[in-house]
């Protein structure tokens, strides 16, 4: 390591070893030194693989090694809160995939303990780094739609539209799992960014595959409780109604799109892959009364790099917000300020799921300061 590299841990060796682990590499400001795997046999197996100086199963290790400024965590949700704790408690920065946590209540502790330590603490909120988005965003500074009237978003994609894809706890409510808090989480951060706050919303969440086999148990079905279907309706603080549907059980569903419709003109951001949830968006724009046609992405906006899977480049990204967010010793967005908020419309969500029912939303400063 040289003396202005970050030694960072990578915790969870799923989305971890495809995401984090190659993201980390590639930036020229980080180097991976250790990795962390409940299983140490893998642990070392993933270690070996990627030429990590340490493997550890146990977390306390990886905080005690002097190397290790920084973790980011990409274990199953249910794990984030405690981890993220002691992550921070040990002194080291954070960065934390999403959901964020089991509740707004967990995100909002960690929120204050980074910043009661200042400690940079970010959340991998990886569309406000893509090229097509941040040319929309600038689109929508410039007013190019006017008063807006409606926004449409449909992430409609096939994922998990197969029944026998396996039992694991992305089944379980209790653990985290479920759509809503897969995607919903980055579609409420930037709903946020592009939009401004919500008012007020109203959820109603489903499950069309309340069964799969879990290969641990010879293929037996378990039950499933986690949503794989959320349809949201949305009131943001400009009264601009907003209409959020999502589901990963649509045989081949349109993708992702974001359609915003003003006084003075539409705008359409949109994908149809569905194996790969950052490539192919494309940006449409048109004056009103006119046709839609597709915008160029200019090059200070293009990614330097693409890589096979989407996901990198972004990521990439937010480690430069990251790395940038360390070195000037402040918080940078999205930080968990922004995680503390998807993650609290994502619970209002399941509180209107449940109370079936508009729910309001409260204003995020007096939210964190309760």
């Amino acid at each position: 390591m040289t003396s202005s590299s970050i030694g960072v841990a990578v915790v969870g060796t799923g989305f971890g070893q495809k995401i984090h682990i190659p993201g980390f590499q590639h930036h020229p400001r980080t180097e991976v030194v250790a990795v962390y795997n409940p299983d140490l046999g893998k642990a070392k197996a993933i270690a070996d693989s990627n030429n990590i100086l340490y493997a550890y199963n146990k977390l306390d290790k990886i905080l005690a090694n002097p190397q290790v400024d920084a973790v980011s965590i990409s274990t199953p949700p249910f794990l984030h809160y405690e981890m993220a704790k002691e992550v921070l408690e040990a002194g080291k920065h954070l960065l934390l995939e999403k959901p964020m946590a089991m509740n707004a209540g967990q995100v909002k502790k960690l929120y204050h303990l980074a910043t009661q330590k200042n400690l940079i603490a970010i959340a991998d909120f990886e569309f406000r780094f893509v090229p097509a988005w941040q040319l929309l965003a600038e689109y929508l500074q410039q007013g190019y739609v006017g008063k807006k009237r409606l926004i449409k978003i449909d992430w409609i994609v096939t994922s998990r539209a197969n029944p026998e894809r396996p039992w694991n706890w992305y089944a379980r409510k209790d653990m985290g799992g479920g759509a809503l808090g897969a995607v919903g989480s980055h579609a409420f951060d930037y709903i946020s960014w592009l939009f401004g706050s919500v008012k007020r919303l109203c959820g109603y969440l489903s499950c069309a595959i309340p069964q799969r086999p879990d290969p641990q148990a010879g293929g037996t079905l378990k039950p499933v409780d986690a949503d794989d279907t959320c349809l949201i309706m949305l009131e943001l603080a400009d009264g601009t109604p907003c209409q959020l549907s999502i589901s990963s059980v649509t045989y081949a569903g349109r993708g992702h799109w974001l359609e915003i419709y003003g006084d003075n003109g539409t705008l359409v951001l949109g994908s149809d892959n569905l194996k790969d949830y950052v490539h192919g968006f494309k940006l449409l724009a048109a004056p009103a009364g006119k046709p839609l046609t597709e915008m160029q992405i200019p090059k200070r906006l293009a990614f330097p790099q693409v890589f096979t899977d989407g996901r990198l480049a972004p990521f990439i990204r937010v480690i430069d917000r990251f790395v940038e967010a360390i070195d000037a010793r402040k918080s940078l967005i999205p930080s968990l300020q922004e995680g503390v908020y998807s993650q609290l419309l994502m619970d209002l969500t399941h509180q209107s799921n449940e109370s079936k029912g508009w729910v309001d939303v409260p204003d995020l400063n007096t939210y964190l300061s309760r």
